[in-house]
């Protein structure tokens, strides 16, 4: 669903205009956004919590050429669902839902995830640790 058809059935259901439930729904999302970039952190009750997290600097490979790389850390948004939405989307009938590129590729002999983590394992340096492979 896009934020558009949000807009359309909101605006359908309480009798706004599009205009006006646009407005007040990206002033919505503007507000989540300033209070993650101000604190770092939103809780919404009854639907989930974001949360922005520092994740550390990696030695990654790069996928066509195999060549190692590094990856600096940098900030990245998270989000926990509320128990009830948790609850709700258990529920779901999965034959209607897609399956996940790395579910698939787990199908196929060799390209699992696990042998992915096995591969590249994690290292952990030391906070300001700038020397790369």
């Amino acid at each position: 669903m896009t934020k558009k058809e949000i807009v359309k059935k909101i605006s359908e259901e309480i009798g706004l205009t599009q205009l006006k439930t646009k407005d007040i729904v990206q002033r919505t999302l503007d507000a989540i956004i300033q209070t993650l970039v101000s604190e770092g952190r939103i809780e919404l009750r009854n639907f989930g919590v974001f949360e922005v997290k520092r994740r550390a600097p990696r030695k990654a490979r790069n996928p066509r050429t195999g060549a190692k790389v590094y990856v600096p850390s940098k900030n990245v948004v998270t989000f926990k669902p509320g128990k009830e939405m948790e609850e709700l989307v258990r529920q779901m009938n999965p034959e209607h839902l897609p399956l996940l590129e790395e579910d698939a590729d787990a199908d196929q002999v060799g390209n699992g995830p696990q042998e992915a983590v096995e591969e590249a394992p994690r290292t952990h340096e030391p906070a300001g640790a700038d020397s790369a492979e």
